[in-house]
């Protein structure tokens, strides 16, 4: 397998984790824990093993002016994101919940254009109008079957976790120009902990251990070390030999995996409503990230 075709399975293999993790999350919360809770047992569990591998990567120094940026991610990267993917996943439907992650490349190409003065072509101005159509759509007509408690409220925390998670993108990039992966990804999931720990942990105390079916602690360990740590792992192997754009491509079959995951184990059901949603959202989507044969460089 060439390093190209290892790259483009690693960056796939994100997505097939990512879409287990819409349902696999969804099976232990809120019933046996919460989802502040969870999230707490998922940054703990990521501190400590990125700090614990942080010796692969070469010795550098963060300058101390780069921290501010550091704390930044931090809160839109982990705090923000996880609190408001994992309350909002409690809420809604697994579906439902990956069709608006896929948001996330406009809302990235929205805040590039305010925050880096990027100028939109109007195909790609149609393509956002279309996609936050969509959204609105299934955030206030995509109700579900019994796992969805509060369907409008959770894909709401969805798409503000979608948001925050484009800020960070914005954010990270600098950092990733300016050091090696491993020598920062430790401290915004350390600063990440601290910001979670608040609010974490009266959910944390509150998990009652031996009510868990122990067919369940598997499916906690795939969230910390899979969905977290390894998928982070696979991104870097991935962005090695392709482009970010390229790689940031992969997220639409996220909806894909997860639909596929959730219908087939019974855990929720395609209706029209989410069908037409993601219908709008993935042409706004190709219309955004769509290039003409003249400006693909890669």
């Amino acid at each position: 397998m060439s390093k190209r075709n290892l790259a483009l399975f690693s960056a796939t293999m994100v997505s097939v984790i990512y879409g287990l993790t819409f349902t696999i999350a969804k099976d232990v919360m809120p019933s046996y824990i919460l989802p502040f809770g969870f999230i707490l047992l998922r940054v703990t569990g990521a501190v400590l093993l990125f700090w614990a591998v942080s010796f692969l990567g070469p010795k550098e120094k963060i300058l101390l002016a780069d921290f501010p940026r550091i704390v930044a991610a931090a809160f839109f990267g982990v705090a923000l994101n996880m609190l408001t993917f994992f309350k909002g996943l409690s809420l809604t439907s697994p579906i439902s919940a990956a069709v608006i992650m896929v948001t996330t490349p406009i809302i990235v190409l929205i805040l590039s254009s305010i925050l880096m003065k990027e100028k939109m072509k109007k195909k790609k101005i149609i393509g956002i109008i279309l996609g936050l159509v969509g959204t609105v759509f299934l955030i206030v007509f995509g109700k579900s079957i019994g796992y969805a408690t509060h369907a409008e409220l959770g894909n709401l925390l969805v798409f503000i976790n979608a948001v925050s998670y484009g800020c960070y993108l914005i954010l990270v990039k600098k950092l990733m120009d300016k050091y090696n992966a491993f020598t920062f990804v430790k401290w915004i999931y350390t600063f990440g902990f601290l910001m979670v720990l608040p609010f974490g942990w009266n959910e944390f105390q509150a998990i009652e251990w031996h009510d868990i079916p122990t067919n369940l602690y598997w499916k906690i360990g795939f969230v910390i070390l899979f969905s977290t740590f390894f998928t982070y792992l696979l991104n870097l192997l991935s962005m090695r030999e392709l482009k970010p754009t390229t790689v940031a491509v992969f997220i639409y079959l996220q909806p894909l995996f997860a639909a596929i995951i959730a219908v087939g184990l019974g855990k929720d059901e395609l209706t029209w409503v989410k069908i037409s949603a993601a219908i709008l959202i993935f042409v706004g989507v190709y219309l955004v990230t769509h290039k003409n044969p003249a400006e693909i460089d890669s």
